[in-house]
């Protein structure tokens, strides 16, 4: 069990932290939580009462407070991110005690143990600002939504933003031949098929194959995996927006389980029509299913312009707010025979297209 009673955690800086802070005397419970602080991968720091130096309670990132030693924490300055920690789901009086203390938490063991875990592991990581979450889609078939993907994450990449380019298309061929790096090692989807509850982002960051300053998470060749369980794909994609900077999902155009767990942690979506009028029909379509579980899609259209049409012709037809028009040229529906990405350069309308759509979605997230 655990309960909320006042604050949010403190804010964290990127890069890992320091473990939590410990405050008990009860040896039974300081298992229990060395035991827990062993599984989120973070090594504390044990007290029986307050620390003697005072910037060791104000400066721990978690500090958990053992039931018994409330009276002992009591007076101490005030801080975020307290959670007071007990074994009796029938003591009412833990309440009184955690409003004593400033606890941010309530959480009685064992019922609380993976929630605290989670605790301990964000703490540990660092978890500060989510990354920005970009998901893109064709609206039809060829709409060139894979190789706008990439050159999306290449130009973040290039910003110097902590990248990662999500493949979440198993029929799509892979965004890593699109990349020139089908070969590269590093873990693929199906070694993550097996995955539940809290993936660490750190070690799935360094699993991944970097290519371009970027990491790649992609299908192999072998195709005996074609789908991931929707779980693993919420814990994978939840491990790498925890790391922060930016991710890039290339979206297949059908909704399943797994792409609805996608799209629930998209802060917004690309969704690349060209302009004819049979493009405009499939991309309604589609449009209509993503929209039912994605509430921020945008379209960005892609020339040439059947007679009659513009983007925001377009857009109006799709009911769809603007995103800009996709510059044509050669490198927007090909993979680059020398393994060059789309956009790698930094030149180029398409790159300049990229840049000014990071540059107005990082400033409507707040980051810059």
């Amino acid at each position: 069990m655990a309960g909320t009673v006042t604050h949010d955690p403190p804010p964290t800086a990127g890069g890992r932290q320091g473990g939590p802070l410990i405050v008990t005397e009860d040896t039974e419970l300081l298992d229990d939580l060395l035991r827990l602080c062993a599984a989120a991968g973070a090594t504390p720091e044990v007290h029986h009462s307050v620390p003697g130096r005072r910037d060791g309670w104000e400066a721990a990132p978690l500090v958990l407070v053992g039931d018994d030693a409330a009276r002992r924490v009591r007076g101490v300055a005030r801080r975020r991110g307290v959670v007071l920690v007990g074994r009796d789901p029938d003591d009412s009086g833990v309440w009184r005690r955690a409003v004593e203390i400033g606890a941010d938490h309530v959480l009685v063991l064992p019922d609380g143990e993976q929630w605290l875990v989670d605790r301990i592991a964000d703490v540990a990581e660092g978890v500060g600002r989510p990354a920005l979450t970009v998901g893109v889609i064709g609206g039809r078939g060829g709409a060139g939504a894979s190789t706008l993907a990439c050159a999306l994450a290449v130009t973040s990449a290039r910003a110097g933003l902590r990248t990662l380019l999500v493949d979440a298309d198993p029929l799509g061929g892979g965004l890593d031949v699109l990349l020139g790096g089908e070969t590269a090692g590093g873990l693929r989807w199906p070694a993550f098929a097996a995955s539940r509850g809290r993936v660490g982002g750190g070690a799935l960051e360094e699993s991944l194959p970097q290519l371009h300053g970027l990491r790649v998470l992609s299908w192999d060749r072998g195709g005996d995996c074609v789908a991931v369980p929707p779980q693993a794909v919420r814990a994978v994609l939840a491990a790498a927006r925890r790391r922060g900077g930016a991710v890039v999902v290339d979206l297949p155009r059908r909704v399943d389980d797994g792409v609805a767990e996608v799209l629930a942690q998209l802060d917004l979506g690309l969704l690349v029509v060209p302009a004819e009028l049979r493009a405009i029909a499939a991309a309604g379509r589609v449009a209509a299913a993503v929209g039912m579980v994605l509430g921020d899609l945008r379209v960005a259209v892609r020339g040439p312009y059947a007679p009659g049409l513009d983007d925001r012709e377009v857009a109006r037809l799709l009911a769809l707010p603007l995103a800009g028009e996709v510059p044509v040229e050669s490198g927007l529906l090909r993979a680059d025979p020398g393994g060059q990405p789309p956009g790698s350069t930094g030149r180029g309308p398409l790159a300049r297209f990229c840049r000014e759509f990071w540059e107005r979605a990082l400033r409507e997230a707040g980051t810059v």
